[in-house]
């Protein structure tokens, strides 16, 4: 066995069935025996793309994700999309060739220390020097990406590690001193968190990704409904929690719901699950819940304190913790002041429904999600693009199941929408898969049109065009006095005719009640199809400028309840 057989078998013995890349000079001895292999390979158009694919796979999954490409420029295009799963805690494996060990440091053709470039962004990295070390090293990787706070890890090959042959295949395990997640809460801590939700009467939950991670969403459930609290989520915590539960109030933050934002602050108890307290969730630190008591559950103890002060931090994985918990307040009935509370804040999400019902030519973003969400079951995966559309889908768009809604939240990456969905269709090839994007970020990573027409992978991407760079031109209208530098994209290219000539077909919606026919035809042609939806360009959702208070949103917060 050589070393590139290793690595496929090594990856089939993990479990993996689909691989996505793009081969390069350094990677040819290893395609050559893909080549008689019985694993999958998904031929991307742009090594970024297989970096994203492999993270949609593992979010829609929980699986780990694999994707594959050559040294230097193939190895560093790979680099955002490593960063991007890392910054939300998706596992991935991505394996790169190396130039022959013998140039490495000689500025070989193609040579980059993709090692070190990526050591920021992974949570560890191995370089084979000899080929009995490949089983044992990926075995390993899989074990260290998907286990305590997931992430990515880099394994960099040499090409004649691939070439070269085996004396023996040993998988091993490689002992990884300090790498010791801690997985069960600490019982006191836990039962201090009891007597804190017993005080309190105003009590709130915020749940973030680290809930979808660890499997927890019953447990959740069964914590919310014992004590009665209401439900936040983080940009990525959507689907933790149902949000078309009585005891939702969606997202939080800068493009939260207004409920949310508007009464996290009255609240006397928080209770927060699997979540890093980012930015974009708290607003200015020093007026986010000031006089509330804080618990935070996390299994990152690094997270814990980093960005909000705590009263009670559990470090633990949250399904562990929440099941301890959930033991202790068996008992636990709650008072008239939080049912109190818990019907206030109810009615008061009522009454603060955000408006989605316009007629409007051209189309409000609003209608379009409306539109989407009647199409849309349960079991439907929906990605994001980053942007406007991003947080028109977050916002109008109710989830109702874990790894049904996936997104870039910490890097923002623009252009991940379209091939996360790839990876998530190939993951689930029997859900739908929509990909909501706007017009400048997929026009980043059009060219994989071709990947899902030569793949026939059914994914239905539907593009909001506007012909700006949306959050940008939102913010430069806002904030800057309606100085659009840089934020206008003209009128090319017509993206019926872009999908045409990869052969996907295409459809342009200009009015009420189109996305829904076009969405609900595509679902049942289950081929590969773009959605051009035209809608306003000086449409724009309320937000939190830098430096703003989690309830000093800006901009016309719309009401449902307004509609005539």
């Amino acid at each position: 066995m050589r070393g590139g057989e290793a690595i496929i078998e090594s990856l089939k013995n993990m479990g993996v069935k689909t691989i996505f890349g793009y081969p390069g000079g350094q990677t040819i001895p290893f395609y050559d025996m893909l080549y008689d292999a019985d694993i999958d390979h998904i031929l991307v158009r742009h090594e970024q793309a297989a970096s994203h694919a492999a993270d949609g796979f593992a979010r829609a999954s929980g699986e780990v994700g694999v994707c594959l490409a050559t040294s230097g420029p193939g190895a560093t295009n790979l680099v955002t999309g490593i960063g991007t799963a890392f910054m939300d805690s998706s596992p991935i494996v991505a394996i790169t060739g190396q130039v022959p060990t013998h140039l490495i440091g000689n500025d070989a053709f193609q040579e980059a220390d993709i090692i070190g470039i990526t050591m920021p962004i992974v949570k560890h990295s191995f370089q084979p020097k000899d080929p009995d070390l490949i089983p044992s090293m990926i075995k390993t990787s899989f074990e260290i990406a998907s286990t305590g706070r997931p992430g990515p890890v880099l394994i960099d090959v040499p090409k004649e590690v691939q070439e070269g042959e085996l004396t023996r295949f040993d998988d091993t395990l490689i002992d990884t001193p300090g790498y010791n997640p801690t997985v069960k809460g600490n019982l006191r801590q836990v039962k201090k968190a009891c007597d804190l939700i017993k005080e309190a009467k105003k009590p709130m939950i915020l749940a973030g990704a680290g809930v979808i991670i660890s499997n927890a969403c019953c447990e959740l459930k069964q914590l919310a409904k014992t004590i009665n609290a209401p439900v936040m989520t983080s940009l990525l915590g959507k689907g933790a929690f149902d949000e078309t539960d009585d005891l939702a109030l969606g997202m939080l933050g800068m493009h939260g719901r207004k409920v949310s934002n508007d009464y996290i602050n009255e609240s006397d108890l928080l209770i927060a699950i699997g979540i890093r307290f980012s930015d974009r969730t708290t607003g200015r630190l020093d007026s986010f819940a000031p006089d509330t008591k804080i618990i935070h559950i996390d299994i990152d103890p690094a997270e814990i304190g980093k960005n909000v002060d705590v009263d009670l931090p559990i470090v633990g994985d949250a399904r562990n913790v929440l099941s301890s918990l959930n033991k202790v307040l068996n008992d636990y009935h709650p008072s008239k002041e939080v049912n109190d509370w818990t019907d206030m804040i109810k009615a008061k999400k009522l009454e603060l429904l955000p408006r989605v019902t316009y007629d409007d030519v051209p189309l409000k973003p609003q209608r379009v999600i409306k539109e989407i969400s009647e199409v849309l079951t349960p079991e439907s995966i929906l990605t994001t693009d980053v942007g406007q559309n991003q947080m028109w889908a977050a916002h109008f768009y109710n989830t109702q199941k874990p790894r049904k809604f996936i997104s870039s939240g910490g890097l923002g990456t623009m252009g991940f929408g379209f091939p996360s969905a790839i990876g998530a269709k190939v993951a689930c090839p029997d859900n739908p898969v929509v990909s909501i994007n706007g017009d400048g970020g997929f026009l980043m990573v059009c060219q994989e049109l071709a990947t899902v027409r030569e793949y026939d992978i059914p994914v239905i991407a539907v593009v909001l065009e506007n012909r700006t760079l949306g959050m940008v031109y939102q913010w430069q209208s806002l904030l800057y006095d309606k100085r659009h530098s840089q934020t206008l994209l003209g009128n090319s290219p017509d993206f019926v005719k872009l999908a045409e000539s990869f052969g996907v077909n295409a459809q342009r919606v200009t009015k009420p009640g189109e996305t829904k026919e076009a969405l609900t035809k595509a679902i049942k042609d289950n081929e590969p199809i773009l959605i051009d939806v035209v809608i306003d360009s000086e449409e724009a959702l309320p937000m939190l400028p830098p430096g703003a208070g989690i309830n000093e949103m800006i901009g016309e917060y719309k009401l449902e309840r307004d509609v005539i």
